[in-house]
């Protein structure tokens, strides 16, 4: 008779637990969308702050070309002179003097454009081996996504 007993006020006991934990199944859903939606929002601040990252990257390469054009464009206007007129000096004396300065003119810009020209295609390549995928993002969105799944 007390074993009787025994299970019929451990039955009730276990009814009310199974009941604890139904009800605590939307809160535990509740718990795991807002902690779904934390992820998510620190990965794409994650991906926000990586594209202000390349942006700043091709921005600092667009200035540089910028600057390396200026510098070209410079030396080309200042240097050009100088040597363009020793060069049309060097030309024979029997060539008409307009001719001669001409002449040296020509050949000292095209110096000037190829040099102007290097550095800008030197700079264009260092810009082009920037990544422009954020691929640390890329690969936690991922293996969030896999996760999800799961």
């Amino acid at each position: 008779m007390a074993d009787l007993e025994k299970t019929t006020a451990a039955a009730p006991a276990r009814n009310a637990e199974v009941q604890t934990d139904i009800e605590g199944l939307p809160a535990l859903f509740g718990r795991l969308s807002d902690g779904v939606t934390t992820l998510l929002d620190t990965k794409l601040s994650l991906l926000k702050v990586e594209i202000k990252e390349d942006v700043s990257g091709y921005v600092s390469g667009a200035v540089k070309i910028l600057i390396g054009g200026i510098i070209a464009a410079v030396g080309f206007a200042i240097v050009n002179v100088a040597v363009a007129l020793f060069v049309g000096s060097l030309m024979p004396e029997t060539m008409d003097p307009a001719m001669r300065y001409a002449l040296g003119f020509v050949i000292t810009g095209a110096v000037y454009l190829l040099i102007g020209g290097i550095f800008i295609i030197t700079a264009k390549n260092r810009l082009a081996k920037q990544d422009i995928i954020p691929n640390r993002s890329v690969d936690e969105l991922r293996k969030d996504q896999q996760w999800l799944k799961k």
